[in-house]
């Protein structure tokens, strides 16, 4: 019935011969790529508004300035991460490039900052949509924990839907959003050149200036805007996702991807200054003000508010889509654990998208899904790993010194410089905010992922038969075994057990621990009974414990067998196959397994007795 269930909330599982129809074409792959991208440039120009507005009416000339730097880097951003997918398209992005060129520790740390990237998209874009809701909605506000969790588990089904059906579904959103936006620019330019209407803003600017102009104030403005830049490396790092030419698609996406930045983010920065909005804390939006500047109450003013909401909401598919990618990438390379590379039955990378949704939300629940709590640690992971991804492409085409590789080792490097100098500007004016937080989990992340790979490469030497010679393996060898079967009292399932053991060995002992005399005279009693040469061992437990003693027994025997004696234990289980039967019972069975498994010479094995509805325990 679980399995049933399973199928009708997740799909039918897929063959692996399937996979290759479980990849990305340009434009499903845009609309998962774009999401995070576009869903940060609606609220760009806001941002940088928020710092700029203590300068009053002259907040709108350096607006422009501002969104001309952010653009500009947008442009060094899209020319290097083509040439990223260029040479590196089995997908990795930063992580792989760093690693290679720089060294592991650069690569782990470009990855531990998209990590941390990747899991507060997900927590800071669900946050921001539950806000457009919830304040469209203010009786849902109290509920709003509890909304964004909601969210998350409802995007971590339809991703464990898989690649095709997902992308599918996340599409029709993100178009929308697109095309609106793309609307409203055109249209809103076209009324205020062509048609010469220019509405009054529906807020005042402020009077008088409160602060002064200074570098420091633009920094800031700068570094509020670079929102608007996350989400472009997501393409890099998933490269495989898309189909053949995959490489061809994936530079394709990544210049769609840019062209929509530039184009959505400039124009609804020009539309600001045009229709001089107004950034209002726990009021109307500088794209709700615009867009009922241009279209009032009109149907286009509530599907821009509509599909501005379910874009934020989208944003965190972006995540779903390189998170799993990326930790499969790095547990590829051993430092990140093994499951992370396993398909589901959907081939999507399911521990990955599951790992995702479970750590986002933690943060919600800690950080009460409040957006600007969260937001001050969002940049500072992805322009940590543009930057390490830069200079490790400086590294490649040296190394390389294929055709034209000076002009892309200048690309790369000027890139790099520009990247690392707003590193360092986000981390500075961010950093009392919250950006400290991830300066302290970057090196965690990294020591733990090191500790992972040094695990692995130590249960792989200890696995390894390099050294041994294999013709001198005898195979043939035979062992005398010592079976030993725990039993708490005598019913079908321990009698079963100890008849399979005898079949085996004939050197075979019934160990009892009880905590009660009573019971241990009455099943010395019951083995009388019994036609057999099986040893009893009964022993009483005086302070209650039964699993300790019975270890501590089988650890003795196990210690005075010879070389070539193996100590076999065989645990009866029964097995219900009524519902939710499993809880009812405890599992001391288990506990025994995975201590006895941690001795060299003690051999485990469960004994299963299925009961059906004729069979009653004695």
């Amino acid at each position: 019935m679980s399995i049933k269930f399973s199928d009708i909330l997740l799909g039918e599982p897929l063959a692996n011969e399937q996979g290759s129809h479980e990849k990305y074409n340009v434009p499903f792959g845009l609309a998962i790529m774009a999401s995070d991208a576009i869903s940060s440039v609606a609220y760009a120009a806001q941002e940088i508004l928020f710092v700029l507005i203590v300068l009053g009416a002259s907040a709108y000339r350096w607006l422009t300035w501002t969104s001309f730097m952010i653009i500009g880097l947008l442009i060094i951003l899209t020319i290097s991460y083509i040439q990223i997918i260029r040479a590196y398209p089995q997908g990795g992005g930063a992580y792989k490039v760093a690693k290679e060129n720089i060294g592991a520790k650069a690569g782990l740390s470009a990855g531990a900052g998209l990590i941390i990237s990747y899991i507060l998209t997900v927590a800071v874009s669900a946050s921001a949509g539950a806000d457009a809701i919830t304040s469209a909605f203010s009786s849902l506000m109290q509920y709003k924990v509890i909304f964004v969790l909601s969210i998350i588990v409802i995007l971590t089904i339809l991703n464990l839907r898989g690649i095709s059906e997902s992308s599918k579904i996340f599409a029709i959103p993100t178009y929308i959003f697109i095309f609106s936006m793309v609307f409203m620019i055109v249209y809103g330019l076209f009324k205020y050149f062509v048609l010469n209407i220019h509405p009054k803003p529906m807020y005042s600017i402020p009077s008088n200036a409160t602060e002064s102009l200074s570098i420091i104030l633009i920094l800031r403005a700068f570094s509020s805007g670079c929102s608007a830049l996350t989400g472009v490396e997501a393409v890099s790092n998933s490269v495989p996702n898309f189909q053949e030419p995959s490489q061809k698609n994936a530079k394709t996406v990544m210049v769609l991807l840019a062209a929509l930045i530039f184009f959505i983010f400039g124009g609804t920065s020009i539309l600001t200054i045009f229709y001089t909005a107004v950034p209002i804390t726990n009021g109307p939006t500088v794209v709700s003000q615009i867009a009922f500047a241009i279209f009032h109450n009109g149907i286009m003013y509530y599907i821009i508010q509509f599909s501005t909401a379910i874009i934020l909401l989208m944003a965190c598919n972006t995540a779903y889509t390189g998170f799993p990618m990326l930790m499969y990438i790095v547990a590829k390379d051993g430092f990140a654990p093994r499951q992370f590379t396993t398909r589901g039955k959907r081939l999507s990378f399911s521990f990955g998208i599951i790992a995702l949704s479970f750590i986002a939300c933690v943060l919600v629940v800690v950080f009460k899904a409040d957006t600007h709590r969260l937001i001050p640690l969002y940049a500072i992971g992805v322009f940590i790993s543009f930057t390490l991804g830069q200079f490790g492409m400086v590294n490649h085409w040296r190394k390389e010194r294929s055709n034209n590789w000076k002009k892309r080792s200048i690309i790369n490097g000027f890139g790099a410089l520009v990247t690392l100098l707003t590193t360092a500007i986000i981390l500075f004016e961010k950093f009392n905010e919250g950006a400290f937080i991830v300066v302290i989990l970057i090196p965690i992340i990294i020591l733990i992922q090191i500790k992972i790979k040094n695990h692995y490469d130590k249960v792989a030497s200890g696995l390894s038969i390099s050294k041994i010679n294999l013709k001198k393996v005898d195979l043939r060898r035979k062992y005398a075994h010592v079976i030993i079967v725990p039993i708490a009292s005598l019913n079908k399932a321990t009698i079963g057990a100890l008849e399979y053991a005898q079949s085996i060995s004939e050197n075979v002992i019934a160990l009892n621990i009880s905590t009660d005399k009573e019971a241990m005279e009455k099943l010395k009693l019951r083995w009388n009974e019994l036609d057999t040469e099986i040893l009893l061992v009964a022993k009483y437990s005086p302070f209650r414990a039964v699993v300790t003693p019975l270890i501590g027994y089988i650890e003795l025997i196990a210690k005075a067998a010879g070389d070539n004696e193996k100590i076999t234990v065989i645990v009866p289980e029964f097995v219900t196959h009524e519902r939710f039967g499993e809880f009812l019972h405890n599992h001391t069975s288990f506990f025994i397994r995975e201590t006895l498994l941690r001795n060299n010479n003690i051999i485990v094995s469960t004994f299963p007795y299925h009961l059906s509805d004729e069979d009653d325990i004695d």
